[in-house]
């Protein structure tokens, strides 16, 4: 493949090439990543054997390696994890007020403009409950998991804390930082008795923050209250 599609126009594939550049690869493997990830989409809810199989061919064949964090493709697309997540049953559900209530709590005991419940999808992210941010359609309660910071704190299983991402070597280019979305952010992960870790619990700002190990433990304590109602009492942490 050349540094352009044949189903494209020029204007894509400027696009395209500009896109490949943000993210820090060719365009044959943004394209080839991409592609990967529709296929796991396609095939996880029809055959979950066919998803671990072409999962492991995927990361033999190094399709998703080489990223500033090599683990993350990979864990998003867990088998094992994306069957804990689907069977949640949050995704593409409606608000619920538990779940508005420990937002707004994080949100306020930090200090914070914005907090979510994040549930991270294998092509995408679903915002449970979102405070700080006007949300009145469907479509704006999701966003493509390209913009997604929880991912990474979903794939490391742990806090993930930036005080200042812009000058950050990993997410300085990420583009929800790129475009002032993001600044600061803290992210506790929502991880079942098995480790499996759907989605974060998290606060973000669009300007620097200095986080403490206060911020830290009352954001954990809150994932805690937000990962026993997901996953019910003994099920459930929050890393």
């Amino acid at each position: 493949m050349s540094g352009s599609l044949k189903r494209f126009d020029e204007w894509l594939n400027r696009q395209l090439e500009q896109c490949a550049r943000d993210a820090g690869e060719d365009v044959n493997t943004y394209v080839a990543r991409a592609v990967a990830s529709k296929m796991v989409a396609d095939q996880r809810l029809a055959d979950t054997a066919a998803v671990e199989r072409l999962m492991e061919h995927l990361s033999d064949s190094g399709v998703f390696a080489g990223t500033d964090m090599p683990s993350v493709s990979t864990v998003i697309a867990d088998p094992n994890r994306l069957r804990a997540l689907y069977a949640t049953g949050l995704l593409d559900s409606g608000p619920e007020e538990i779940y508005d209530r420990i937002t707004r709590a994080a949100a306020d005991a930090l200090d914070a403009p914005h907090a979510l419940v994040s549930l991270v999808d294998v092509d995408r992210q679903f915002f449970k409950s979102a405070a700080g941010m006007e949300i009145s359609t469907p479509e704006e309660r999701q966003t493509p998991l390209d913009r997604s910071i929880c991912q990474y704190a979903v794939a490391n299983g742990l806090p993930l804390i930036l005080e200042d991402a812009r000058t950050d070597p990993v997410f300085k280019n990420h583009p929800a930082v790129r475009d002032g979305t993001v600044v600061a952010y803290l992210g506790i992960p929502l991880t079942d008795d098995e480790g499996n870790a759907i989605g974060t619990l998290c606060v973000f700002d669009t300007k620097p923050r200095l986080w403490g190990t206060g911020h830290v433990q009352v954001l954990t304590d809150l994932a805690g209250l937000a990962a026993e109602r997901i996953f019910g009492p003994g099920g459930s942490r929050a890393n």
